[in-house]
């Protein structure tokens, strides 16, 4: 008899990271046996005791998983420990300083000090983001990509002059960080990404710290892979279109028009399919690289009938003949379901080869979508070090993580 537990997970594995879940679940032992959630009905001092405990029991599972990482990443054949614990684990590009990044997220989250909520997902992908930061402030961050949506701004909002990401994004310019936006969005012109982007590109033209060369390190991808901008300060939209051939992986150089056709009228064609049996109030949108739904006036979907959507135009595509010859990604935005030619995973390469060839150690992605199906930036990880943030303001406090790592660490090397 399929029990009630197994029909869920069956249903809802393309929403969990099983990396952050076997984590939690480490961390879920200490917690039950050393919790004592009746100290709190006790003296001081046997509470300090409990939150000592804790803390060195959830330390030493970090430590754990630190060597199991380290191992994971020396293992050229793909047979790890942490492989078999964990089969759909990825591919690391540096060490993760877990036991640090613990001891610093449980200094402002207090995972150790609670007695009835266990570590959560959020503690632990937090604790992730803090350990990716540490070996890279070591290392040296050379490259920094954003998504756009629930990374910069709001969803369907604008980058304003007044977002706080702004100034911190300008201080890493000034350090010589290089600045990636690989964005969904999919213009054609650099007028939709200035309208996008305009606090942002203008405090950039108007920043007296920064050279005329450093202003040039950033550059906006756009449909995933399909469009590269540069700044360029005379020009009205401050971005000029870089040409293909100046910036294309030799991968891409291989894909044809007849291809790229035919691939989006499979997917426009499951799109419909979807709209018709779920009777979705939605309108399609056929781009030069791109095929879509968007709901109908004020209408919106639900997140269900976003998953479903997405899940079933993705499968129908891995299985025709032309989505196993070009690359794809099929998402949900939120409010609409996107297929784009290519993913973020080459337009993040892209942007490492139009630098200079920068290696994934040195490269940073920040993203909001990291679950297996239906998120644009979960590819990211195959190319790059990565960041899983839930907000805009989240990319703030990870930003000046970042700034408070490498102000500690210029005042030790001096």
């Amino acid at each position: 008899m399929t029990t009630r537990y197994r029909v869920e997970y069956a249903l809802k594995t393309h929403r969990r990271d099983q990396f952050i879940e076997w984590i939690k679940g480490l961390l879920a032992v200490p917690f039950v046996l050393h919790s004592q959630p009746t100290t709190v009905f006790e003296d001081t001092e046997e509470d300090a005791a409990t939150v000592n405990t804790a803390v060195r029991r959830y330390g030493e599972i970090m430590l754990d998983v630190e060597a199991l990482i380290t191992d994971h990443l020396s293992n050229a054949s793909n047979r790890s420990k942490l492989k078999l614990l964990v089969p759909s684990v990825g591919k690391f590009f540096t060490p993760l300083a877990l036991h640090e990044a613990f001891l610093y997220q449980d200094s402002k989250r207090r995972i150790s000090s609670r007695r009835f909520v266990a570590p959560s997902f959020n503690d632990v992908r937090s604790i992730l983001n803090t350990a990716q930061l540490i070996p890279l402030v070591r290392g040296g961050l050379a490259l920094l990509t954003f998504d756009g949506d629930l990374t910069l701004y709001p969803d369907g909002s604008n980058l304003t002059e007044d977002n706080p990401v702004i100034p911190r994004i300008i201080n890493l310019m000034r350090l010589g960080v290089c600045i990636g936006i690989v964005t969904a969005a999919a213009y054609t012109s650099p007028t939709g990404y200035y309208q996008r982007l305009a606090g942002l590109l203008d405090a950039i033209y108007s920043d007296d710290g920064l050279s005329d060369m450093r202003k040039k390190n950033l550059i906006v991808m756009g449909g995933e892979t399909n469009y590269l901008f540069r700044f360029e300060s005379p020009s009205p939209s401050r971005l000029v279109e870089v040409p293909r051939g100046d910036w294309t992986l030799s991968e891409m150089r291989n894909w044809t028009e007849e291809d790229i056709d035919e691939l989006l009228t499979v997917a426009e064609g499951a799109l419909k399919d979807c709209v018709r049996n779920m009777h979705l109030k939605a309108r399609f949108l056929r781009k030069e690289r791109a095929a879509g739904i968007i709901p109908q006036g004020n209408s919106k979907f639900t997140r269900e009938q976003l998953e479903e959507t997405v899940l079933v135009t993705q499968k129908i595509l891995e299985t025709s003949e032309v989505g196993r010859r070009l690359p794809f990604c099929a998402f949900n935005g939120g409010n609409d379901v996107f297929v784009d030619i290519g993913d973020k995973a080459l337009g993040v390469l892209a942007c490492q080869q139009y630098f200079g060839g920068i290696a994934g150690s040195k490269t940073l992605h920040i993203g909001d979508q990291f679950l297996s199906a239906g998120s644009n930036d979960f590819k990211a990880r195959e190319v790059s070090t990565t960041c899983w943030i839930a907000s805009p303001e989240e990319t703030v406090q990870l930003l000046d993580e970042y700034s408070e790592f490498y102000a500690q660490r210029k005042e030790r090397i001096k």
